[in-house]
């Protein structure tokens, strides 16, 4: 018997106010302005693991071709021409060639980049868990000869990373203490996080499960057995209204599977929403196909928290990607953890939160950096967060102010931090400070009874 072929609908890019061209002011080269499909071809031989649920979930012979398009920027034609001249917009295109062409070891990224020494020895001595891993996608936007770059210094392993200082541990937030069952976090009274998979399709340095993800073997990889008790747990507790799918990255799993998935946890009558934490959109765009979409919307209420770092990123395929999502009617949110010499700056979180707003993400958290073991050379003060809030609450629209949160050691959870904005209380005022500096009073006593306000 032949292969069974699935033609997905031709996709077009968003049309109007909601194009990438309008809504981030990308030139768009002559040659994408005209419609033209591009297919890319996914087979389960071709994918990594079964983990990913690439393809098929039951005939191996089955091949799904995706109608795609995507205008991407000066900075990525110019790396493709350079390091894979020979790769097909269909291939590049692809988000399965994208996972499957990580790059993932020192041979691989020493081609791509210049390796400082620090890099290459980093790099070399790995062992365990939290490999290298980087998108092709994503190397188009990294600086080939810049070890300061802000997204370099995020993605690619320093010898920082071996040295754990006080206060830091493997499992910072107690997850493993919180977790009933494997993979489910319970911690919130009305709400669990589902770790799904412990893949990424690229591996942030200072990620807070570096621990367990990307472990061959890992207990997070994934595993329909180890769904059905997570599922089993959700369906007995009624408590549970809101599921955060996490891992690893829900998004790395194939659409089937995660149809399945969803589908379970839809079931159940007492989850309200569901809600995926992913940085694919970030990372690998292409991910963000039709048939994607179109699976998500049936599952509403479907929320998504996405993983921005730094303006850097805002490139017109990730643009398209979100305004994909918001057009299918998932709310997004832009969740940032706080860096130093990264993103630690009030002009490059107001860059990177205007941006998001254009493209209809609603910045959501910006995380204190968690004392996961060898971070310390990422994490920046308390007081220097604040200052970045000071910086940006009331100089900018509240739409675009994150809250500041840390996640708590020991399982305590996020706690919200805000700039000092109440001086004290004299005569029976409140004593506000906004955001110039300047002093207000607020009457905050109940005014006597019998008492009338004259109009």
């Amino acid at each position: 018997m032949g292969k069974e072929v699935f033609l997905e609908e031709k996709e077009e890019p968003p049309s109007g106010a909601d194009s990438v061209a309008n809504v981030l002011n990308f030139p768009v080269p002559e040659q994408l302005q005209q419609p033209d499909s591009i297919f890319s071809v996914a087979s389960p031989e071709n994918c990594e693991s079964n983990s990913l649920g690439c393809g098929s979930t039951s005939n191996s012979n089955r091949i799904r071709i995706v109608s795609r398009q995507y205008q991407s920027g000066k900075r990525t034609n110019i790396f493709r021409q350079h390091f894979y001249p020979e790769i097909t917009d269909t291939q590049w295109n692809s988000w399965q060639w994208q996972l499957q062409n990580r790059i993932k070891d020192l041979t691989g990224l020493s081609r791509l980049f210049n390796l400082s020494e620090n890099e290459f020895t980093a790099i070399q001595n790995h062992s365990g868990s939290l490999p290298s891993s980087v998108t092709p996608y994503y190397a188009s936007l990294i600086d080939r000869n810049d070890p300061s770059q802000a997204i370099r210094r995020t993605v690619i392993k320093v010898g920082e990373e071996n040295t754990c200082t006080t206060g830091e541990s493997d499992d910072p937030l107690h997850e493993d203490n919180d977790s009933p069952v494997q993979g489910i976090v319970h911690r919130y009274p009305d709400r669990v996080l589902f770790l799904v998979t412990g893949t990424c399709l690229v591996y942030c340095r200072y990620c807070t499960r570096s621990r367990m993800v990307g472990s061959k073997g890992g207990e997070y990889k994934f595993n329909v057995n180890q769904w059905e008790r997570g599922i089993e747990y959700i369906r007995q507790h009624n408590e549970i209204r809101d599921v955060l799918l996490s891992g690893g990255d829900p998004l790395t799993i194939g659409d089937d599977k995660l149809d399945w998935l969803l589908s379970r946890l839809r079931a159940i009558p007492h989850v309200e929403i569901i809600r995926i934490g992913t940085k694919s959109p970030v990372v690998l765009p292409q991910r963000i196909t039709s048939g994607l979409v179109r699976m998500l919307k049936k599952h509403h209420p479907v929320w998504m928290s996405i993983h921005f770092t730094h303006p850097d990123e805002l490139t017109p395929e990730v643009a398209d990607a979100c305004v994909r999502l918001a057009n299918a009617g998932i709310p997004l949110g832009s969740q940032t953890v706080l860096l130093k010499g990264i993103n630690d700056d009030v002009a490059i979180l107001k860059s990177l939160y205007h941006g998001l707003l254009k493209i209809r993400v609603k910045p959501y958290y910006l995380y204190q950096c968690d004392p996961v073991a060898g971070s310390s050379h990422f994490r920046t003060t308390v007081s220097k967060g604040l200052d970045v809030i000071s910086g940006l609450r009331g100089f900018t629209s509240g739409y675009a102010v994150p809250h500041y949160v840390i996640d708590a050691p020991g399982g305590g959870g996020k706690i919200p931090l805000l700039p000092e904005t109440v001086v004290g209380f004299e005569n029976g005022n409140i004593l506000l400070r906004n955001f110039e500096g300047n002093i207000y009073r607020y009457p905050d006593s109940q005014p006597n009874s019998g008492e009338t306000r004259e109009q």
